[in-house]
């Protein structure tokens, strides 16, 4: 779903892996591919599951780019894309920038990838999810919704994480287990497997409904 008006755009996406996902924005001019530039997120250095796992006890260091997958369409489980015209989007990009610059680290529970989102949207104006340790997917879909006439969506937040925890196409390993290999765009099941996979990680998913602490100073491969 698209909101506001103008030649210019941020949509915040989220995609799958090996596990529970990633969150990331892709921006620029309605009509122009998106680049590797295009890119902004917040995961693990590297594509050395490692210092994914690690991230979830202790802080690790962060890049804030394009990572493997993230402009493929055949992965993606969610977006929410904003017009805008170009000075809003020059001014929102600065401050992408300004935040990249000072995101040195990622942390499971501390700051991850929905949390730098989140705070690209604070700035906007939007509305964000009550908890960030939810499913990207969950994350990306309920702000959509509570930024486009549902604010009821805000109360079901953890329930349609739980949901998410069932879902044979929430991630690469549930995937693999039901046999199923992608997913399309709207995140049913596809018959034909892609024919490459993104870089993947590992890890576990927490469930929980407090606010995110701010920013620490982040994945596929997450």
């Amino acid at each position: 779903m698209t909101s506001g008006s103008g030649a210019y755009y941020i949509e915040f996406r989220s995609r799958f892996a090996w596990d529970y996902g990633h969150t990331y924005l892709v921006h620029g001019r309605v009509g122009e591919a998106p680049t590797k530039a295009s890119v902004a997120g917040l995961s693990p250095v590297g594509d050395d599951a490692t210092a994914w796992v690690i991230g979830h006890y202790v802080p690790v260091p962060a890049e804030t780019g394009w990572t493997d997958g993230d402009l493929e369409d055949k992965y993606i489980t969610a977006r929410y894309r904003v017009l805008m015209s170009k000075e809003q989007h020059d001014r929102v990009m600065a401050y992408v920038r300004d935040l990249q610059s000072r995101s040195h680290t990622w942390s499971a529970e501390l700051y991850n990838c929905n949390a730098f989102v989140a705070d690209v949207a604070k700035f906007m104006g939007l509305k964000v999810p009550a908890s960030t340790l939810i499913y990207p997917k969950v994350f990306v879909n309920n702000m959509r919704m509570i930024n486009t006439g549902h604010p009821d969506a805000a109360e079901n937040l953890i329930k349609e994480n739980v949901k998410e925890m069932s879902n044979p196409t929430r991630d690469g390993r549930a995937m693999i287990n039901s046999g199923v290999r992608t997913v399309r765009v709207d995140g049913t099941p596809s018959s034909e497997p892609p024919a490459q996979s993104p870089t993947v990680t590992i890890g576990s998913v927490r469930v929980s409904n407090r606010a995110a602490t701010p920013p620490a100073p982040a994945a596929p491969s997450q």
